[in-house]
């Protein structure tokens, strides 16, 4: 039975939507999966293209996914063969963007008791990335590699509607740009299409309150340091 929560406002979705890092093992019912992802398709796109593809992982699928990528990321020399087909990132960083970033870091192994010096810590937590940080729940998306800059654009208003969606039903994400490194592996263990390219992917379940890592709280810039109003 779906449980959506009908008095959780647009405003409040958006207000409690984190990237949660421990997730509850809770399994989560195809049925709610469904309407969140065919809400989410609502998704604005230029001339109504629709550039998005879904994986949906559970059980055995999920698990034969992380022990791939997790068997590379694990192995210096094997890991070295990955790479990225787009950057995610700047190639160069410049202020303010790499305080942000710098911030949310210590932010993050300063909750988890993890050393600027501890490599070791480090490799681990990023691991968690491809074990889906344990929710029941991880997804690939994916888009054809004709798409240019504006779709690439629309996809991340369908992303949100899907993060958005699933506080609708009291359930958490975090979008995962790790997982684009492996692309090579995603693709061979999802049979995808050679027309297919990954854009991300996403953990999706019930968040673990429990674990320190949850309580990470990313600062967002005032309102007068990104927005101008002109005109009378």
């Amino acid at each position: 039975m779906l449980t959506m929560n009908a008095s959780l406002s647009v405003a409040d979705a958006i207000a409690s939507r984190r990237s949660i890092r421990a997730f509850l093992a809770d399994p989560v019912d195809r049925a709610t999966l469904e309407a969140i992802l065919g809400n989410a398709c609502r998704a604005p796109s230029g001339s109504n293209i629709q550039p998005w593809k879904v994986y949906v992982l559970t059980g055995d699928a999920k698990e034969a996914l992380s022990r791939a990528i997790l068997a590379v990321f694990n192995d210096p020399d094997a890991d070295r063969e990955h790479e990225e087909e787009f950057a995610y990132y700047p190639r160069t960083w410049t202020s303010p963007f790499i305080e942000r970033r710098r911030a949310l870091g210590v932010g993050l192994y300063t909750l988890l008791g993890i050393t600027r010096d501890d490599k070791r810590g480090m490799h681990a937590q990023m691991g968690r990335n491809f074990e889906f940080f344990g929710a029941p729940v991880g997804i690939i998306f994916t888009t054809d590699r004709t798409m240019e800059r504006g779709s690439w654009l629309d996809y991340g208003m369908f992303i949100q509607n899907v993060m958005l969606m699933a506080r609708s039903f009291g359930l958490d994400t975090c979008p995962q740009a790790a997982f684009n490194r492996y692309h090579r592996i995603i693709a061979e263990q999802l049979k995808l299409p050679e027309n297919e390219t990954v854009v991300c992917g996403m953990s999706l379940g019930y968040a673990d309150w429990s674990q320190p890592e949850n309580r990470l709280a990313s600062e967002r810039e005032p309102l007068d340091n990104v927005v101008r109003f002109l005109g009378a």
